[in-house]
């Protein structure tokens, strides 16, 4: 009977510091990998609203899970490099910004699940073998910018009544820009315009691209320049733009609130919010094979009226009466 006791105590005491042991193994939290080749400082409110549609989704950075931020300083030569930082890290989800993010992260892995927080085009860009079945270890949201820019170009002619001739800046080694040149050739036809396209490889080309608009008497600017060569120049673009008095069309709001002229656009920030609930689904479980690409669904309007005036351009009150925000 004591022997009986005694096993059975013995049994109980191994059995507590068993579950001792394991109640005190910490979980592991989750790592989110984030890549960018712009700098961070100019994407600061799209990393916030990335943050903060993970506190909807209950995360806090730092507690429950852990963002490891990554950016090539506007360097696109740096970014192979630090998507394969982020697969040594054994990232839980790398989320790209951009498809120059999104190529390296593509080929650092076939595990690792990657979600875009936007892309011109997935399936042109072969990150996606279509938006509804992405089959693949990749998936996000798509923000069809090429399909938008006739649209800005019918406002750009809406605010410049006599305008005739337009400046097209672009970047030709961006996968969009060959789509958005098709879109604009259809909508400038259609609206009897000549085009003149200048190519934005670098930051270098911006002030000799205003030089060469301005020598070819063009009455307008469609901006469609590669987001991580624009963002680290956004106020020399919107400075060249005031000196040149060439009215200026962006696709988004940032460059209008840093002084620009008007854009029209996705909203770039619901885009980065939404990111947040692919990498909840991915953690709980969710294949992005099987995860749909979604498109946008918030789309907006902004003028500056300040910006107007510096350039000496009225802009209509028919226009101003649908713009989502306006600037004074």
């Amino acid at each position: 009977m004591k022997k009986t006791v005694a096993v059975v105590a013995l049994s109980t005491l191994l059995f507590a510091l068993c579950f001792s042991v394991e109640a005190q193994q910490p979980k592991k939290v989750p790592r989110i990998g984030f890549l960018a080749v712009a700098p961070l400082s100019t994407l600061t409110q799209r990393t916030e609203a990335f943050r903060q549609g993970l506190r909807e989704l209950g995360y806090a950075e730092g507690k429950n899970i852990l963002i490891e931020w990554r950016s090539a300083e506007g360097n696109p030569d740096r970014v192979p490099t630090l998507a394969a930082e982020l697969v040594q890290l054994k990232s839980d989800v790398i989320v790209t910004a951009g498809s120059r993010a999104t190529h390296s992260a593509k080929a650092a892995t076939v595990t690792i699940p990657i979600v875009m927080a936007q892309d011109p085009d997935p399936v042109a860009n072969g990150f996606v073998a279509s938006l509804a079945r992405p089959g693949g270890n990749i998936t996000g949201l798509a923000i069809l910018s090429p399909e938008l820019t006739g649209k800005r170009l019918e406002l750009l002619k809406e605010i410049v009544p006599k305008l005739s001739r337009v400046a097209v800046f672009g970047t030709s080694t961006s996968a969009e820009d060959i789509k958005s040149l098709e879109e604009i050739r259809l909508a400038a036809a259609a609206m009897k315009l000549q085009v003149q396209y200048l190519d934005i490889l670098t930051g270098k080309d911006i002030d000799p691209g205003f030089r060469t608009a301005n020598k070819a008497r063009a009455d307008g600017v469609l901006w469609t320049v590669s987001g991580s060569i624009f963002r680290p120049h956004r106020t020399q673009v919107v400075e060249l733009a005031v000196k040149s008095r060439l009215p200026v069309i962006y696709n988004s709001a940032e460059s209008v609130e840093a002084g620009g002229l008007i854009a029209y656009g996705v909203n770039g920030n619901d885009l980065y919010r939404r990111a947040a609930a692919y990498v909840d689904k991915i953690f709980k479980g969710g294949k992005p094979a099987d995860l749909p690409v979604e498109q946008p669904t918030k789309f907006e309007f902004i003028i500056n009226l300040k910006a107007a005036k510096q350039i000496g351009l009225t802009i209509p009150p028919s226009v101003l009466a649908r713009a989502d925000k306006v600037i004074k």
